[in-house]
């Protein structure tokens, strides 16, 4: 086992990772930038670098300074949590040239998955279904028309290096195809660096829905069944839940089998997550795979009682899965609280945390690393907490969320709190009629 995780990351997810590894036996080094020297994470990990000024660049998407404070630590393993490098090839890489630990998938897996493209004929060798689209990346407009023709309006431009939901169109005519691609190639070019870009149907009236996997370095993969993450707003995700309601146990067999398929044909280690989209006659295509432990695995936690982080660490240290697959035994919602303003647009809000209560009683869980005194700064990600509540049926679970959501204060900045206090009582949410347009026509009162 490992004598010192270093902690790639930030915020919630750096705290989260110090938890485990503290009840493991296991030291830790937290790094943090300027902005962050009074996040929760630097106060708690047994020691802690500081890696440069607010900017990501400068700091957290750093590997040379990430490295540096490696060697001056002595760390033996890096824990990348998720977002910045997490799914970073080029970090793995470093991490394995210098003999420590990369919690998490080689980096062969990492690049096999990262890129959409070979990612889909990863899949199509492996037999698992994905939805039709374009024979590689996008050329040119005139074999761009060509394919889309091919393949049936509406169809979906995405980055192939992409994620978040940038670098996305959807084209419903040749006549917008240009403009389209155009703008989508634009965006991916400045949020990725490369405007590369494919092509695939677009499912209309999809449900997200993802499977958990973890995989040994000894062969063996496992499912934790699935989430349901349909609840989005411009491709990012505001809810998701386990199981889902629109599954039933031949859908949840089919799927688990597909993805333990997905993550055996790149022989994969660590936590990992398949993602698919779901049609309305539960066809299901395989999306992408994130190499990495995903913001949501809370609710996977709640459901099945297994600590993801804990096996994240276990598997990197060369220990093997039981061979066992899991599945809900109870019902798992979580809510993303994020430091912006429902009421205008979702625009970001950062700012000085004047007030901080959190929510509490049985079967709820916060995951945060923010406190009253604490200010958001303007850097980063928006999302501030989490909100994960269980029961033993879905319609106890929104019931208990409902009552948290009203008891979870925070003032001094605008919070998602009363998005998710009107989701709980929405006829449409609490029936589980959802699917990723839900947002479309949702409006806040």
């Amino acid at each position: 086992m490992f004598k010192k995780v270093l902690i790639a990351n930030r915020g919630e997810i750096a705290l989260r990772v110090i938890r485990t590894c503290k009840e493991m036996g296991i030291s830790t080094v937290a790094v943090y930038s300027k902005a962050d020297k009074e996040s929760l994470h630097v106060r708690f990990a047994d020691e802690a670098v500081c890696i440069g000024p607010a900017s990501s660049a400068e700091s957290y998407l750093s590997i040379t300074k990430i490295m540096a404070a490696v060697e001056i630590t002595n760390a033996d393993a890096v824990h990348p949590g998720y977002g910045f490098l997490s799914e970073n090839a080029d970090f793995a890489e470093v991490c394995e040239e210098y003999g420590v630990k990369f919690i998490g998938p080689s980096a062969s897996m990492i690049r096999s998955m990262g890129d959409k493209i070979t990612a889909k004929e990863t899949m199509i060798k492996a037999k698992v279904p994905v939805v039709p689209g374009s024979d590689g990346a996008v050329k040119n407009v005139k074999e761009g028309i060509k394919s889309a023709n091919e393949i049936g309006y509406p169809v979906i431009l995405k980055a192939t290096a992409g994620g978040g939901g940038k670098g996305m169109r959807i084209v419903y005519s040749d006549e917008e195809f240009e403009d389209q691609l155009s703008k989508a190639q634009v965006e991916a070019a400045a949020s990725f660096g490369n405007d590369m870009m494919y092509m695939e149907k677009y499912i209309e009236e999809p449900r997200h829905i993802e499977i958990q996997i973890i995989g040994d370095q000894h062969g063996q993969v496992v499912h934790l069944s699935e989430r349901d993450c349909s609840i989005q707003r411009r491709h990012q995700k505001l809810v998701e839940e386990s199981p889902s309601p629109f599954m039933d146990d031949k859908l949840r067999e089919k799927m688990g089998k597909a993805a333990i398929k997905a993550g055996k044909s790149i022989n994969y280690e660590g936590a990992g997550t398949v993602e698919f989209l779901v049609d309305k006659n539960r066809n299901f295509y395989f999306m992408e795979m994130n190499t990495r432990i995903q913001v949501e695995h809370p609710v996977t936690e709640e459901v099945i009682n297994r600590d993801l982080i804990k096996e994240q660490i276990k598997v990197a240290a060369g220990e093997k899965l039981s061979g066992q697959n899991y599945y809900p035994v109870m019902h798992s919602i979580e809510c993303r609280i994020n430091a912006e303003d429902p009421y205008h647009n979702f625009r970001p809000s950062p700012g000085h945390i004047t007030s901080f209560h959190s929510a509490k009683g049985h079967g709820v869980r916060v995951d945060t690393h923010v406190y009253a005194g604490y200010t958001v700064p303007p850097y980063y990600d928006s999302m501030i907490a989490k909100l994960i509540c269980k029961a033993e049926t879905r319609e106890e679970c929104i019931k208990k969320m409902s009552r948290a959501l009203d008891e979870f204060i925070i003032e001094g900045i605008k919070t998602t709190i009363p998005f998710h206090q009107q989701l709980m009582k929405d006829e449409r949410f609490k029936s589980g009629n959802v699917t990723t347009k839900f947002m479309d026509d949702f409006e806040l009162k």
